[in-house]
């Protein structure tokens, strides 16, 4: 193998010979060529990684870097320089350029990264996020309602929707359950809804035309579920290839938008929707990411509509004509790793960046993880927060609106939730069950950790309820939800503890709320909730309109309970509670409640 030729430059004193560049046969050829596998390596990388051609994204930088860097590895494969080396010094020639813009790249973004840092900007960083420090738990958490505790959390629900799934035979090894579902309120009741996934590249091929034929929804309550036909299926989802695949249909509608990632979600129509965060860097060029809107897309259509965070937090927009467009219905806007990063900034950075690192005073951060409340019609996300130290204690709860971002911190001390996920397990360990992530609940003016405790097969098998002050002495379970909160009830008693007891809200002009003697009350169904099967028989809440009062009814007491519908007018009778007295409305539930089911006229 011959060795390059290199000369003296002669004429003055020199570190070392500059080398004579030769260049290959046909260089010009050479150098349009790799200028073409740049542009397409652009083209390919473009479709491929989806960068936001945006300044602010992390990912452009890399895109960028790509595009040239794929520049001199064409010509440099091109010009043979890997076998002949006396081609190289014409590959670094005309690298230079390219060299230099990948560099400067990497300085730009280096220095717009240290700028953007906690380091200038810890002040602002501890704004991103505005918390309320004097909410009032007993008054702003309110008793918690047998008939709408979620008893699921996602990996139980996505077993759930696998099961109910299966059961459909038509759709048997053709459809999977997708990794997208999302918790929200629907119809006065926490749900998730779950997406569907083709089971294997070949279903795709195979099924792709048409799309997926619906979604799952199950009732984290009652622990049902019900798979959603569509009478048009769903075609742009993160199932799906090519130009449907949903990121890259929204990269080519909105080339400059930074996103996060999608939710799933329903309206009150069961029409099937993206939610697409859409992101900004509020601090510098690449600190302190928030949301700035969304882009909701028709899962069916593909269709695209953009709302700003005002819009969002009055729950409504207005069309070109004026006419209001109702956004109630998005429950999961912001996620819960946002939030929980926003919130540690908030809690890290309110001193100043050194008190961060060194004195600490005051410093706070959230629980290693995160469960999802249903309340006022929004979905909150919770976690406890700790200090600095993290020494598994809690020292109050963060609830923070998914929608709006309005977050309240509730100032008390407590057992951390994986001490309550411990203390659960060890109260079942005969059985080996593992217990869920704590919701926190008010159950008679106590904050409570409320669990479910599930078997290897992702079906709850029994519930516990502990207290967060008294983790080690008050921490009950029970088989059922009714007999959890007995148990748990008692428990407070035997401590000394103070049960709280509401009065019964004022009537309202329906006349539904029931008076204190227990008289009969009359009125259209709101809600109908199908409950656990207690001693063989099956158990519903019904809830009337214009009341706050769910009514316990069995069906041994009243025949024909699953024909009830929502708007049908029924008259609920009821005997009195424990030692003959009414039962309070803050105990949610009428014990021993009768209904008249209405009587359908013949056709």
């Amino acid at each position: 193998m011959s060795e390059p030729i290199q000369v003296d430059a002669g004429g003055r004193r020199s570190r070392g010979p500059k080398p004579i560049v030769i260049p290959p046969e046909r260089a010009g050829l050479r150098v349009i060529l790799s200028v073409i596998g740049a542009v397409i390596t652009a083209g390919v990388a473009y479709y491929v990684m989806l960068p936001p051609l945006n300044l602010k994204a992390q990912e452009f930088y890399m895109y960028v870097a790509l595009v040239f860097a794929s520049f001199i590895a064409f010509l440099f494969l091109l010009s043979q320089a890997n076998t002949k080396p006396e081609y190289m010094p014409f590959v670094k020639e005309k690298s230079i350029i390219p060299f230099i813009a990948v560099a400067v790249t990497a300085l730009f973004f280096g220095v717009a990264w240290v700028v953007s840092s906690p380091f200038f900007n810890a002040v602002r960083y501890s704004e991103i996020m505005a918390v309320s420090e004097d909410a009032d738990f007993a008054e702003d958490i309110h008793e918690a309602n047998f008939a709408s505790i979620p008893r699921l959390d996602e990996a139980s629900a996505k077993a759930v929707a696998e099961r109910t799934l299966g059961s459909l035979a038509d759709y048997v090894s053709q459809f999977a359950i997708s990794e997208s579902n999302t918790m929200i309120y629907y119809n006065g009741k926490p749900v998730r809804v779950v997406g569907l996934g083709y089971a294997d590249l070949i279903k795709w091929l195979t099924n792709t035309r048409d799309g997926l034929p619906g979604y799952v929804i199950v009732d984290m309550a009652n622990e049902k579920s019900e798979f959603v036909r569509l009478d048009e299926k769903i075609r742009y989802t993160d199932a799906e290839h090519f130009n449907r695949l949903l990121k890259r249909h929204l990269r080519f509608q909105y080339p400059t938008y930074m996103f996060g990632t999608p939710n799933f979600e329903i309206d009150d129509d069961n029409n099937p929707y993206w939610i697409a965060p859409r992101m900004d860097k509020t601090i510098g060029l690449l600190g302190g990411e928030d949301l700035i809107g969304i882009v909701l897309v028709n899962a069916v259509t593909g269709e695209c509509a953009e709302y700003n965070m005002d819009e969002l937090r009055q729950g409504f927009a207005l069309d070109a004509n004026g006419e209001k467009i109702d956004l109630q219905w998005i429950d999961r806007v912001y996620s819960a790793l946002l939030l929980t990063t926003q919130y540690n900034f908030h809690g890290k950075y309110a001193g100043g960046f050194w008190n961060s690192l060194l004195g600490q005073r005051g410093v706070k951060q959230a629980t290693d993880g995160y469960a999802y409340i249903a309340k006022d019609d929004d979905v909150f996300m919770y976690t406890g927060v700790t200090s600095a130290t993290s020494d598994r204690s809690i020292i109050g709860f963060l609830l923070v609106n998914q929608r709006t971002k309005r977050a309240d911190f509730y100032q008390m001390e407590g057992a951390m939730e994986s001490s309550a996920e411990e203390a659960a397990e060890g109260l079942v360990s005969a059985y080996k069950w593992q217990a869920t992530f704590p919701l926190l609940v008010n159950i008679s003016g106590q904050p409570t950790y409320f669990l479910s405790l599930k078997d290897d097969s992702k079906v709850v098998q029994s519930y516990s309820m502990i207290n967060v002050a008294q983790y080690n002495r008050i921490k009950v379970v029970g088989k059922t939800l009714a007999e959890c909160r007995s148990n748990y009830i008692d428990a407070l008693r035997n401590n000394g503890l103070a049960i709280t007891d509401m009065e019964p809200p004022p009537p309202d002009n329906t006349g539904n709320d029931n008076p204190p003697d227990g008289s009969p009350a009359t009125g259209a169904i709101s809600e109908i909730i199908s409950g656990e099967v207690r001693n063989g028989n099956s158990i519903y809440y019904i809830q009337l309109a214009g009341s706050e009062v769910f009514y316990e009814i069995s069906s041994a007491q009243t025949a024909g309970l699953a024909l009830l519908k929502k708007g049908q007018t029924v008259t609920i009778d009821f005997t009195a509670g424990p030692a003959g007295e009414p039962q309070k409305a803050s105990a949610v539930v009428w014990k021993q409640a009768r209904v008249e089911v209405p009587v359908e006229p013949e056709e």
